[in-house]
């Protein structure tokens, strides 16, 4: 295997591939916490990212995929391996397609959409994050997922792209096929949309914007949601017995409920929090860091599983633990 210095000399061989040692991952991470990368590759257009996977697995060393950072949660000692970020943004009208690279702002999809009078994805302002990581998450709000839009994804392992139809994505709620299969990388996601009035749709986008940036301000450090949302046919009879029977919307109880139950409101680790006004989000209050941030999680996967007996669900993705 190389060492660190000679790799780093072979991925910057990669035209416009930017590789940077130890890199702190914290700044690439909505929590804003985390350690170095050992290498941190960015890669802008789809033939850089191609060659950089295909030469990061003949390297041989561990390695992960990242987007936005929203959804993830690194180490405090950081990653011992690369990091490579796709960052590609092209979004392009294509009727009533939008054919958009997975590493263009979700927003800048949701408001080109809207913008273009193409109706589907305006409940879905305000998630933070990339398309690519959308729809490695089957992202969505407000009874909408972004699978509903998906038409196909173009994504490589390496070796070659291939193009995956919807069917093909295994969507779930929170799932796809791609959350259980990281060695591919999603590349590009062509989107289907419905005719729609553009003043309507920004209506309907600054009023859930709104609510939205209350409960999940902006520049708060957090990841939205910490727990899945839970099937009420999956919960064990005595939890099914106690949900009150107006919390559950499309087959679906808020995990925050079964939280709120166990007491766990306002609950805080170091500078780690659980909202007092909502029991599903965590945040970073100041100089949090990721073993605070997981023994929180942990108390309240506990708390629940004490009250309810069952265990909660992450949304948020582990890096370097």
């Amino acid at each position: 295997m190389l060492e660190a210095p000679a790799v780093r000399q072979h991925l910057a061989a990669i035209p416009h591939l930017l590789v940077l040692a130890g890199e702190p991952l914290a700044r690439h991470t909505r929590f804003g916490i985390g350690g170095p990368a050992k290498l941190f590759c960015d890669a802008p257009d789809q033939d850089c990212c191609v060659a950089a996977l295909e030469a990061i697995k003949d390297i041989g060393l561990p390695h992960v995929v990242i987007g936005g950072g929203t959804n993830l949660v690194v180490a405090d000692a950081g990653f011992d391996g690369i990091v490579l970020r796709f960052t590609g943004a092209s979004i392009r009208r294509d009727g009533n397609f939008l054919r958009a690279e997975a590493g263009a702002v979700l927003q800048d999809v949701v408001d080109r959409s809207i913008e273009l009078g193409l109706h589907g994805m305006q409940t879905m302002t305000g998630i933070p994050g990339y398309l690519g990581g959308a729809v490695y998450g089957n992202a969505g709000a407000y009874g909408q997922s972004i699978q509903e839009r998906v038409e196909t994804v173009h994504a490589t392992n390496g070796d070659h792209i291939v193009t995956f139809s919807n069917s093909d994505c295994l969507f779930q709620y929170r799932e796809s096929w791609f959350k259980n299969h990281k060695e591919w990388l999603i590349l590009q996601t062509d989107l289907r949309f419905e005719e729609g009035d553009p003043a309507e749709l920004q209506k309907a986008a600054d009023e859930i914007r709104a609510i939205r940036d209350k409960k999940y301000p902006p520049t708060m450090k957090c990841a939205g949601s910490i727990f899945k949302n839970l099937f009420f046919a999956n919960l064990p009879l005595n939890a099914q017995a106690e949900v009150p029977a107006k919390l559950v919307r499309e087959g679906k109880v808020p995990s925050a409920w079964f939280l709120e139950q166990a007491g766990v409101m306002g609950m805080r680790r170091g500078d780690i929090q659980v909202a007092k006004y909502h029991a599903n989000l965590i945040y970073n209050d100041g100089a949090g860091t990721a073993a605070d941030l997981v023994e929180l999680v942990k108390e309240c996967k506990q708390r629940v599983a004490d009250r309810f007996a069952f265990e909660l669900e992450e949304e948020v993705q582990y890096v370097g633990f």
